[in-house]
């Protein structure tokens, strides 16, 4: 890695020319640029997190540090290729006037005709995140509200109030692997559902879009319970055969129970973030499941 000194966005992108010829490789085969906002005590992790969620999609990953926006305009940047990595990456810091106007540094390093990812590392992600300088760059905009944002929390209500294509949450992606079960289940037992009701640990934020979800697609009032956890441990679909469930209570193994039939295991862990993350970046095209079922969330919450 090279560290750039009192620099611009010209300079950084010479940078990355001069390490792509020292690789003997001038284009790298980048398929997109992943922007990773995060705060210094964080940074090296969520630039971590990016590379190895980016071995999949090669592409540019620019971290950004936004410091503190008082004083003279500074900016400073390590930079490097290779390393493990299938692509390029310059971790940037930036502090003074700057920090206002980080689209204007950002904007000259993305890869042209490729799309453009912004990630919000935690909890720094903006209320709307389509407005924001960096968001208004992007191609698909990712937040995380974690494992502990209720859903009547101002945080997400701001946030999917604010809802626009191309934007996404980590609290929907953790739900991947629950809606693919919960529909091959469907599937295989086409048995009329009455009830619904989903255990979840209190004020997880993804319980509340797996809730409001099942209530858009079944057409049902579902009952959130709470549990000890982790996240959500359990799904029950009552239907006129008998009950369907779908227990995790450990967040790892997880078991299905259907009429008639003995109780099997499924696949149904909890995912960490570079495999959220990748997933995300197989998907750049809105996501309007997502965007139904927050408008079912908010119509939700609303009538509560």
């Amino acid at each position: 890695m090279k560290k750039l000194e009192e620099t611009n966005a010209a300079a950084i992108a010479a940078e990355f020319l001069r390490a792509r010829r020292k690789a003997g490789s001038p284009a790298m085969g980048m398929v997109l640029t992943l922007v990773v906002v995060a705060p210094e005590d964080e940074a090296e992790e969520a630039m971590d997190v990016a590379r190895a969620a980016a071995h999949d999609h090669p592409a540019r990953i620019l971290g950004v540090v936004l410091g503190d926006g008082r004083g003279r305009a500074h900016i400073e940047a390590e930079v490097g290729t290779g390393a493990g990595h299938p692509g390029e990456t310059a971790l940037i810091r930036l502090r003074g006037a700057v920090v206002k106007h980080a689209e204007s540094v950002v904007l000259p390093l993305l890869l042209p005709d490729s799309p453009v990812v912004v990630w919000w590392w935690g909890d720094v992600g903006p209320d709307d995140p389509s407005s924001d300088p960096l968001g208004r760059l992007a191609t698909r905009r990712i937040t995380d509200l974690g494992t502990e944002a209720s859903p009547r929390s101002k945080a997400a209500q701001r946030r999917y109030a604010h809802y626009a294509p191309g934007d996404t949450d980590f609290a929907w992606t953790r739900l991947t692997l629950w809606r693919a079960t919960l529909a091959a289940v469907l599937d295989q037992h086409p048995a009329k559902v009455t009830a619904v009701r989903v255990s979840s640990e209190r004020g997880h934020p993804s319980a509340a879009l797996l809730r409001a979800w099942l209530s858009h697609c079944l057409k049902l009032d579902v009952e959130l319970v709470a549990s000890e956890g982790p996240a959500v441990t359990e799904v029950m679909l009552e239907t006129v055969q008998g009950p369907i469930t779908i227990s995790r209570p450990d967040g790892r193994e997880a078991s299905l129970a259907t009429p008639g039939r003995p109780e099997r295991p499924v696949s149904l862990r909890i995912r960490e973030l570079p495999e959220l993350l990748s997933e995300e970046l197989q998907h750049l095209d809105a996501d309007e499941i997502y965007e139904l079922t927050i408008q079912k969330l908010l119509d939700l919450e609303g009538a509560s």
